[in-house]
């Protein structure tokens, strides 16, 4: 992990609230799906955690959601500018020796997307569940058809896919799944766990980044603890107590 000077190639708005920021940088040579980076936002003490959506030798791509007065600042950001990264952090998705089941909600489906493309890349099969609110917050479904992902949408009103949550449009669309890699919002980060088999990236307000200041600690079913940063974001289903 190390501090580096990004410039932005773009910082635009790609569905209702959420942006997409493609960055100038090497970070992306030494980041595996899957894990983070912390982004200085001018006038903010404290570094925006977002995850990695495509890494390059050259490029990193963000997908964040304005959910407060720092990412309201990001999405003002304009191409040229430049803005101070720390990472890669965490650990990321395993590349495991067969084809998987990648299940995202909300802006937890873009590191999915790099996971994605590692596996296709190894020459395996991946199908995606993706689950949002409704059409308007719909992200990244384009990509991972390009990829060459089966995709499944669900919406909770119905206005794409299938209606409900990610594990209805499973049940209703018959699809076979023994090995999943989800992110997204914990509600449905426990749903998936109490079925399937597999391993969870888990969303989490972060200070430091790096395991320090012990702000998002979570704990083991054994009853140790873990830091979601610096242990996670992703565990293995079981390890961790939801």
């Amino acid at each position: 992990m190390r501090t580096a000077a990004a410039v932005i190639v773009s910082n635009e708005m790609i569905a209702r609230d959420i942006y997409r920021m493609v960055l100038k940088t090497d970070l992306g040579q030494e980041t595996a799906c899957g894990q983070f980076v912390q982004v200085a936002v001018p006038g903010y003490f404290l570094r925006r955690p977002i995850s990695v959506h495509r890494a390059s030798e050259d490029e990193l791509s963000l997908i964040y959601r304005i959910a407060g007065d720092g990412t309201r600042t990001m999405s003002t950001l304009n191409a040229g500018e430049t803005v101070d990264l720390f990472g890669p952090l965490g650990s990321g998705f395993p590349l495991l020796d067969e084809d998987v089941t990648l299940i995202g909600g909300g802006v937890g489906v873009p590191p999915l997307v790099e996971t994605a493309f590692r596996y296709i890349q190894a020459g395996y099969n991946v199908t995606a569940v993706l689950g949002f609110s409704d059409k308007d917050v719909m992200i990244c479904r384009d990509e991972l058809e390009a990829l060459g992902c089966q995709v499944v949408i669900a919406t909770m009103d119905g206005s794409a896919g299938y209606k409900g949550t990610v594990l209805d449009a499973i049940e209703q669309a018959e699809l076979p799944v023994k090995t999943v890699l989800a992110c997204g919002p914990l509600p449905m980060l426990k749903a998936v766990a109490a079925r399937y088999d597999g391993y969870i990236s888990l969303e989490e307000r972060m200070a430091c980044g790096i395991g320090a200041c012990m702000g998002c600690v979570i704990r083991t079913p054994d009853g140790d603890s873990r830091r979601i940063c610096k242990d996670g974001p992703v565990f293995r289903i079981g390890e961790v107590e939801l």
